[in-house]
């Protein structure tokens, strides 16, 4: 687990996280939640490239996760913030297969996260009032994430999505649609980036 010499941990964070490594190897067998390929650098390429997120808001509590798939950022994430009172972790996944995986992830490792089974644009009020981080790993093109993260990022909170090398592409793209005060943050983990968004309107026109 050297891996985690990028993103440190408490010792109860790291088993917390061992175990949801465990989990995952043992779903992986019936459900396709990871690349095969990338099993073998799972701490790497999943677990310390989710905890990176952790340092760009380091007092937030409320996490709302799009499309959390196999767990990333969302569990990790979750598995960190666990004993930091009024912690809560939404992960929306439509998936019904995965959003079973993420209910007994929550449950074995003991996280603050809570499951949403839905469509991103299908899930409303249900995240409460307040709101400090929304996520999204590999999900959508920078101009659909602006599109389901808008309301959540008017009622002040961060954007923070994780992209690969052709970010400038889709902030062409992206920028044709919204005004978009953002920063790039270079990934610890590899070549790619992460896109932190404070503020968010639409065009006119």
């Amino acid at each position: 687990m050297c891996a985690l010499e990028l993103t440190p941990v408490s010792r109860e964070t790291s088993v917390r996280l061992e175990k949801f490594v465990e989990l995952l190897f043992q779903w992986q067998a019936k459900t396709n939640l990871v690349a095969a390929a990338e099993l073998p650098r799972i701490w790497t390429r999943h677990i310390s490239d989710s905890l990176q997120l952790l340092p760009l808001v380091p007092n937030a509590r409320i996490w709302v996760d799009f499309g959390s798939g196999g767990g990333f950022p969302a569990i990790p994430i979750a598995c960190a913030l666990t004993d930091r009172p009024g912690a809560q972790i939404h992960l929306v996944e439509s998936n019904g297969k995965k959003a079973a995986f993420l209910r007994e992830a929550s449950r074995v490792t003991g996280a603050p996260a809570l499951v949403h089974q839905k469509r991103i644009e299908d899930c409303g009020e249900s995240f409460g009032d307040k709101i400090d981080v929304i996520s999204a790993r590999a999900l959508a093109p920078l101009t659909i994430l602006c599109a389901h993260a808008f309301p959540l990022i008017a009622r002040g909170g961060v954007g923070l999505f994780q992209k690969g090398q052709d970010i400038g592409v889709e902030l062409t793209e992206a920028t044709k649609y919204w005004n978009i005060g953002f920063e790039l943050v270079p990934s610890v983990t590899g070549d790619g980036v992460i896109v932190v968004v404070r503020q968010l309107e639409r065009r006119a026109g």
